[in-house]
C-alpha cells in the first residue's frame, strides 16, 4: 500500500500545471461502450420522450434552442409531474452563438413578504423539519412560468408565440397520455404522502381510489386549464387572475403565508454567469443564489493542480481527490452561499485559480482529511431530491442548458385545488438555523438565512463547455446536494479522461458533501478500489444511483446527445 501512496505522489509532483492543454477529442466510435445518440442539425435532451420530441418538432418547424427549451419545460410539467412544473422554479443558461454570449436566467423561487428567520422553529427555538417540508409555509412564490416567459420574450426566435409553444403541452393534459413504467414507479415511491391530499388523488388515482398502473391514461383538465390562460394572457394569467387566487387559497390553507401582492411582484432575473476555466476549456455555469457553478468550478480549479488522466478513471487515486476537492468547497458553501441580492457573495475569491492553489495544498496524497478538521477558507475580495434537466442544441450552436425542480419528488405532494399544479417545498433549502441540515443534509449559515424576499440556496448547475470559442457541452443534472458533484464527474469523464458523453453519463458516481463525513459511491465501482479508499481514511458507503444527466456534446458539425439510463423514460433526440 505505502507503494502506491509513493507512487502517486511521485506523479502528482511532477505534474506541471501549465501543460494542463486540452488533450485530443473524446473518440466516438465502435470500439466505445456505451454510444451516444448522433444528430447533424439540432437536438433535445430530457427525462421524458414526449417532452423531447414535442423540442425536436419546434427545432425542425424552425424554432431555435430557446423556443424549444419552452415548449420542453411546459410539456415536462405535464408528463413528468415530479420534477417539470410551473408551480416551482429553477435556472436556465442560454447561449447565444452570433453574439458568442452565454446569460443566465433566474427564477428560483422565493420567500414571501411575511417570511421571518424563525418560521421553521418552535417556540423554544429547535428546528421543526416538518414546517420546512410537509407544510404551506415551505411554498416559495413559483417562478417557472415568469422564468419561460421571460427566455422567449427576449431570446426567442420570434416565430413562435407563447401560446404556440405551450399548444402541445395543453393537449396532453387536457387528452391525457399513457402512464408509462417511470411515472407508474415514482407515484408508488411517494404514494403515502400524495394521498394525504384530496387534491392530489383526484389527479393520480382513478375515482374508485385505485393507483394508476402502466398503460392506464393520465388526464389533467385543470393543469390544461391553467396553462390555457398562460397561453391566452401570458404569465399575467399565472400570477394574478384565477390561478393566482386558487395557488394563494391552497397555500394559506396549508398554513402558509403567501400572498396575492407575492405573485404579483415575483419576477425572473438576469444575472451574470459564472465563469472559470479548465485545462484550457471555458466553463460556464449559474451564479449564485445557485451554488452550483462557483462550486463545480472551484472544485476543477483544486482538480487541475493534479494529473486526473494519468491517475486514471475511478482510480482509487482519483476518486480521493475528488472528495477531497469536495469536502473542501462544500465547507465554503455552509459559510458564503446565498441569495446575492440579500448578501455578499465572495464569488470572485471563491473561482479564483490562487484561492483554489491553497486548498489544493492542504491535501494529502494518502489520507483523507476528517470532516472536523475541515473548515470553510478565507476567499479573498467580496463582491457587491427532485428536480429535472434537460439540454437542447438548434442548427445555429445556440443552446439551452435548464434545470428545474418542486424540491422533493411532487414537491409537496399537494395540488392546489382547481389548478392541477404541485406546490413546491423549496424553502426548505434554507438554513433554518446555523448547523441545521436540510432534507438533503446540507448545512448553512446566516448567509442562506429565510428572509423576505430572498430566494434559497440551491446546488442546482446546469453547465456549459467551450474551446477556442465555440460551444462543446452542454449538460446538467437533478439530484438534490448531489447535484454538483454529479456535473462535476461529467466534465472530468469527457474532459480529463476522454469518454464519450454516453460512457461519461453511464460511469460510476461518487459523492463527498463533508457533512456527514462520508463517501458515498454507486454500485459498480471495484471492492479493490473501495479497500484503498477505506485504507485512506475514507468511511465509504453505497448510495443508489442518483442523478440523471442530460448531455449534448458538439464536435465536427455533429451533435453527440445521452440521456442518463438511471431513470426509465429519459430520451435524446436529434435530427
Amino acid at each position: 500500500m505505502r507503494l502506491i501512496y509513493a507512487a502517486f505522489f511521485v506523479v502528482i509532483a511532477a505534474f506541471d500545471v501549465s501543460l494542463a492543454q486540452p488533450l485530443q477529442d473524446p473518440i466516438v466510435s465502435g470500439d466505445a461502450r456505451t454510444l451516444p445518440v448522433v444528430a447533424r442539425h439540432g437536438m433535445v435532451v430530457s427525462q421524458e420522450e414526449r417532452a423531447s420530441r414535442i423540442g425536436v418538432d419546434v427545432l425542425k418547424a424552425g424554432g431555435n434552442a430557446v423556443d424549444a427549451a419552452v415548449a420542453t419545460g411546459f410539456a415536462l410539467a405535464v408528463t413528468l409531474p415530479r420534477a417539470g412544473n410551473v408551480g416551482g422554479g429553477g435556472f436556465m443558461l442560454v447561449h447565444l452563438a452570433k453574439q458568442n454570449r452565454t446569460v443566465a436566467i433566474d427564477y428560483r423561487e422565493a420567500a414571501p413578504s411575511a417570511a421571518r428567520r424563525d418560521m421553521f422553529l418552535d417556540q423554544n427555538g429547535h428546528f421543526v423539519p416538518s414546517l420546512s417540508q410537509s407544510s404551506g409555509l415551505a411554498v416559495g412564490v413559483p417562478g417557472t412560468v415568469a422564468g419561460f416567459a421571460l427566455a422567449l420574450e427576449k431570446y426567442g426566435s420570434g416565430k413562435f408565440s407563447l401560446a404556440d409553444l405551450l399548444a402541445p403541452a395543453i393537449a396532453l393534459a387536457r387528452d391525457g397520455f399513457e402512464v408509462e413504467d417511470d411515472l407508474a414507479v415514482s407515484l408508488r415511491a411517494v404514494e403515502r404522502r400524495l394521498m394525504r391530499h384530496a387534491t392530489t388523488r383526484a389527479i393520480f388515482r382513478h375515482a374508485d381510489g385505485t393507483a394508476l398502473e402502466s398503460g392506464h391514461r393520465l388526464v389533467q383538465r385543470d393543469l390544461a386549464a391553467t396553462l390555457q390562460r398562460i397561453a391566452q394572457q401570458g404569465a399575467g394569467g399565472f400570477y394574478e387572475g384565477e390561478t393566482a387566487d386558487r395557488l394563494v387559497a391552497a397555500v394559506r390553507a396549508a398554513g402558509g403565508i403567501m400572498t396575492l401582492d407575492d405573485m404579483k411582484r415575483y419576477r425572473a432575473i438576469e444575472r451574470e454567469a459564472v465563469r472559470g476555466t479548465y485545462r484550457g476549456y471555458d466553463v460556464v455555469s449559474m451564479p449564485p443564489p445557485s451554488s452550483g457553478g462557483v462550486h463545480v468550478i472551484q472544485i476543477l480549479n483544486m482538480l487541475e493542480r493534479f494529473p486526473l488522466a494519468e491517475l486514471g478513471h475511478n482510480s482509487a487515486a482519483g476518486i480521493h481527490l475528488m472528495a477531497e476537492a469536495m469536502k473542501r468547497a462544500y465547507a465554503d458553501r455552509e459559510i458564503y452561499l446565498g441569495d446575492p441580492d440579500f448578501v455578499r457573495v465572495p464569488v470572485a475569491g471563491l473561482i479564483s485559480k490562487d484561492y483554489a492553489a491553497g486548498l489544493a495544498a492542504q491535501i494529502s496524497p494518502d489520507r483523507a482529511t476528517p470532516a472536523e478538521d475541515i473548515s470553510a477558507g478565507r476567499p479573498p475580495g467580496f463582491e457587491s431530491d427532485q428536480t429535472t434537466h434537460y439540454s437542447v442544441v438548434d442548427r445555429d450552436g445556440n443552446a439551452v442548458s435548464n434545470t428545474t425542480t418542486l424540491n422533493f419528488s411532487y414537491g409537496l405532494g399537494m395540488v392546489a385545488d382547481g389548478t392541477g399544479i404541485l406546490l413546491n417545498n423549496e424553502l426548505d433549502d434554507f438554513a433554518s438555523t446555523p448547523g441545521a441540515p436540510n432534507a438533503y443534509g446540507l448545512r448553512g449559515g446566516a448567509a442562506n438565512a429565510p428572509e423576505a424576499g430572498k430566494r434559497p440556496l440551491s446546488s442546482m448547475s446546469p453547465a456549459m463547455v467551450f474551446r477556442n470559442g465555440e460551444l462543446e457541452l452542454v449538460t446538467g443534472s437533478p439530484g438534490g446536494s448531489r447535484i454538483i458533484t454529479i456535473v462535476l464527474q461529467i466534465l472530468v469523464n469527457v474532459l480529463d479522461h476522454r469518454l464519450n458523453v454516453a460512457e461519461a453519463s453511464e460511469a460510476v458516481r461518487v459523492h463527498h458533501q463533508l457533512h456527514p463525513d462520508e463517501l458515498r459511491v454507486e454500485r459498480g465501482l471495484s471492492i479493490d478500489t473501495i479497500r484503498i479508499l477505506e485504507a485512506m481514511g475514507h468511511k465509504v458507503r453505497p448510495q443508489r444511483a442518483t442523478g440523471s444527466t442530460q448531455t449534448i456534446q458538439r464536435r465536427d458539425g455533429y451533435l453527440y446527445g445521452a440521456a442518463d439510463t438511471r431513470q426509465r423514460g429519459t430520451a435524446a433526440i436529434g435530427y
